[in-house]
């Protein structure tokens, strides 16, 4: 039979002439397609639909197919369901009716379901692939399986496939994986490693097919061709924010039971959109063709992307999709589901070329519109006094335009008062009549308009890329790691948090609009409708402890408050004295602090101000378990604090560790005395350990014991050697002090706390006491309520 479909589409090929060229080192003979899962949704949708465009273009290159739709279900159960998918096949409009007909007839004769359930089912097909090459004497090339099937499947199959369907004699094997790649880091490891287990790498190909799409697949190589004219203006000084965008209007009825697991930010950001940001931002290969290069480019990326906190990405959910997950999960009507079906993520990159340039990835469902696309915003430093609708004075932009929307077709828009780009791809032209819209704010008639000649869809694209084993266009499992490496920490983050109600489509208003402030991103809009069911949350608290000030919050708005209220008193002492001084503690507490103080709040006065250590361990300063060495690694090297400003302990004096003849404790002192008006630190941070000791002042060891020093050494019970510390005369000097609790391993203590009275010895944190000053507590919820 392949000998027969063979001759008469070489005949009929030769009349109409199809096809594109192949990869020269593949080797032309028989090729069998196996889509597991064939009688599937993706498989119905797009999946028979491209390969049977690939059949109609490789035909004359010498192959011939046999095409399998594997499935679950028995043959005679599925067999119909199969042709019914295939008879809705269709050519494209070059191909006359008549020749149409014969190549869905062929294609047809060609295709066969078979069930694909166990080992043996396996084995059958391989017996049955190699009954047919030796009966019609063919050569095989290779074994493509498409693997349409839910994640969790994946291993499985692969090793069915390897232990009983590879092919033999130097033929190929191709396996193609649909995403879900994991849930998280952790499960996507593990799904590699499974995998890696029975597949080689280049025998896996990851699909995202959104690199399948004409306009990603081009952003590389507009980049490269116009290279001359974007390198002086590829950068923070001209790029004034980068957006990705994929808006949607349908729901997600019927995928309720993936959707809810996934949301959109492992369904859409975490692939689709990171993708397109690494082609924008990633630098240029010196060979686009080179796999490997663009592998190593695109990590690069990933390794200089800033860590995304909780603070730069906002969630919302539409109405409907509660009454949707109650329906389709069976659950009560008190169910609630938090999964985002809208999501914004502000995104930075940590190279000298992108500093500060806002990156933003949003996607959602349920939006006014559908429409995909990348806007690089460049900065107009022309101002137009009166001729407001001159060219100079529109937004400078470059589009890359996925599809739909007010243009429907996929395009690179370049506005006119930017440059003219270069053309040097056959398979683009260049648009001159325009239609009447607008597209991002301006009229397409100021575009420049690239859009290929013939539009083809993703899948096919893809697919074709995969039968001449070209790998650019797929996620490799390092790129898989590295992405999801970067996401993890956000998702973890956002699982608590409750997303924002929108109604959906035009009723949306500005309800998710969003504003960008320093490095964070919110909503800008802080009307939020909420339904008399929706469940809230503790807000920033306020109160006493001990008789002192309390502030309480879940521990991110803690930790957004600590900062504010420090950059508020830094502000406050540089106005009346010109000088902050500021005394930090060591431990892991302050980390998330000094973390927030680096990355948002770019208008701290540190020019103004002085640090100080509260505390050190007896420890070289270079050491990991210097307290200054810490500080300096999460907060001092991040900030543009003159060297001269920052005081650490001298702990090590004559090349010796805290031996008191050296007198380095009175040394500290004179240095406090010398630059601290009266020796009153404006803000005190400080910690409290599970025994109560704060600073480096210890249960037992005669805390006030100290007199008026200000600065003396001390011996820690649980780690016999000595530190250096502030006494409670230096303490309670202090315009403010600040006591920072978090983490519920702390609620025993704070329990404790709340109920015993002052008592240094014992409970050395009851002994601050500031004489002039303020105490406030800065307790998250996971101490104070456990």
């Amino acid at each position: 039979m392949f000998v027969t479909v063979f001759l008469l589409l070489v005949t009929l090929c030769a009349q109409g002439g199809y096809g594109e060229e192949i990869d020269e080192a593949q080797r032309p003979g028989h090729v069998s397609v196996v889509i597991v899962g064939g009688t599937g949704d993706l498989a119905k949708k797009y999946l028979w639909q491209g390969f049977f465009e690939l059949y109609v273009n490789q035909v004359k290159n010498g192959y011939t197919f046999s095409f399998y739709g594997g499935g679950l279900s028995p043959a005679d159960k599925a067999t119909p369901v199969l042709f019914e998918i295939l008879k809705a096949v269709s050519c494209s409009k070059d191909v006359s009716q008549e020749r149409c007909a014969l190549l869905k007839e062929q294609f047809l004769r060609l295709s066969q379901y078979r069930q694909l359930q166990s080992v043996e089912d396996y084995q059958d097909l391989a017996k049955h692939i190699e009954k047919e090459l030796q009966q019609e004497g063919m050569t095989e090339a290779g074994r493509l399986f498409y693997l349409s099937v839910p994640a969790f499947a994946y291993a499985d199959i692969a090793d069915k496939i390897n232990s009983s369907c590879r092919p033999t004699s130097g033929a190929w094997l191709r396996v193609v994986l649909e995403k879900p790649f994991g849930h998280d880091f952790r499960s996507a490891q593990v799904l590699a490693s499974q995998l890696g287990n029975s597949l080689k790498d280049e025998e896996m190909y990851r699909i995202d097919h959104y690199l399948g799409k004409q306009v990603v697949s081009r952003i590389l190589p507009f980049r490269e061709e116009n290279k001359k004219l974007l390198d002086p203006i590829w950068n923070r000084h001209h790029i004034e924010r980068v957006e990705i965008v994929l808006k949607e209007t349908l729901d997600v009825k019927g995928r309720i039971p993936f959707y809810d697991q996934y949301g959109v930010v492992r369904d859409v950001l975490q692939n689709h959109l990171t993708e397109v940001m690494t082609l924008l931002t990633m630098s240029l290969p010196m060979n686009l063709s080179s796999n490997e290069e663009v592998l190593r480019n695109k990590l690069q990326v990933f390794r200089s992307l800033l860590p995304v906190g909780k603070n730069q990405a906002v969630v919302g959910q539409y109405q409907e999709y509660k009454t949707e997950v109650q329906q389709e999960l069976n659950k009560t009507k008190d169910h609630i589901s938090i999964t985002p079906t809208f999501a914004a993520v502000l995104m930075y990159i940590d190279e000298a070329q992108y500093e500060g340039v806002p990156i933003l990835l949003i996607s959602g469902k349920m939006l006014d519109e559908r429409v995909g696309y990348s806007r690089i915003l460049f900065k107009n430093d022309i101002f137009c006094l009166q001729n407001h609708n001159s060219v100079h004075c529109k937004p400078k932009q470059i589009v890359f335009h996925f599809g739909h929307g007010s243009l429907e077709y996929p395009a690179i828009l370049v506005s006119k008062n930017l440059f003219k780009p270069v053309l040097m791809d056959s398979e683009w032209k260049e648009v001159t009549k325009h239609k009447d819209v607008d597209v991002l704010s301006l009229p397409l008639s100021d575009y420049y308009v690239q859009t290929p000649i013939v539009q083809r869809e993703a899948y096919y694209e893809l697919i074709s890329h995969i039968f001449a084993g070209r790998k650019n266009s797929f996620i490799s499992t390092e790129n898989l790691l590295a992405s999801w490496g970067l996401w993890t920490p956000l998702l973890s983050s956002l699982a608590s948090t409750f997303p924002r109600i929108y109604p959906g489509g035009a009723e949306n208003g500005d309800l998710l609009d969003v504003r960008i402030k320093g490095k964070d991103i919110s909503y800008h809009n802080e009307v939020v409708i909420i339904s008399n069911d929706q469940i809230g949350g503790f807000q920033v608290m306020q109160g006493k402890f001990r008789s002192s000030d309390m502030v309480s919050a879940w521990t991110e708005e803690l930790v957004v408050r600590l900062a504010a209220d420090i950059q508020e008193a830094a502000e406050a002492a540089v106005r009346e004295a010109g000088v902050f001084h500021l005394a930090l503690s060591g431990g892991s507490s302050p980390l998330a602090l000094f973390q927030r103080l680096t990355l948002h709040h770019f208008s701290f006065p540190w020019r103004d101000t002085h640090v100080w250590m509260v505390d050190e361990r007896c420890v070289p300063l270079t050491d990991s378990e210097s307290n200054f060495r810490n500080l300096h690694d999460h907060l001092l090297h991040h900030v543009r604090i003159p060297y001269y400003n920052i005081h650490p302990m001298p702990v090590q004096i004559n090349q010796r560790l805290c031996v008191e003849e050296d007198g380095g404790a009175l040394l500290y002192e004179k240095e406090v005395s010398k630059w601290v008006n009266g020796s009153s630190f404006h803000f005190v941070l400080l910690g409290v350990g599970y025994d109560s000791h704060t600073a480096s002042l210890f249960p037992g060891s005669k805390v006030d014991g100290h007199g008026e020093s200000l600065v003396a050494l001390t011996e820690s019970p649980v780690k016999p050697h000595q530190r250096m510390t502030l006494t409670f005369s230096a303490i309670n000097r202090a315009h403010k002090v600040a006591l920072l609790v978090m983490g519920k391993g702390k609620h025993e203590l704070i329990t404790q706390l709340s109920r015993v009275k002052d008592n240094p010895d014992k409970w050395p944190v009851t002994g601050v006491k500031p004489a002039n000053g303020r105490l406030v507590w800065y307790i998250d919820y996971d101490a104070l309520l456990g």
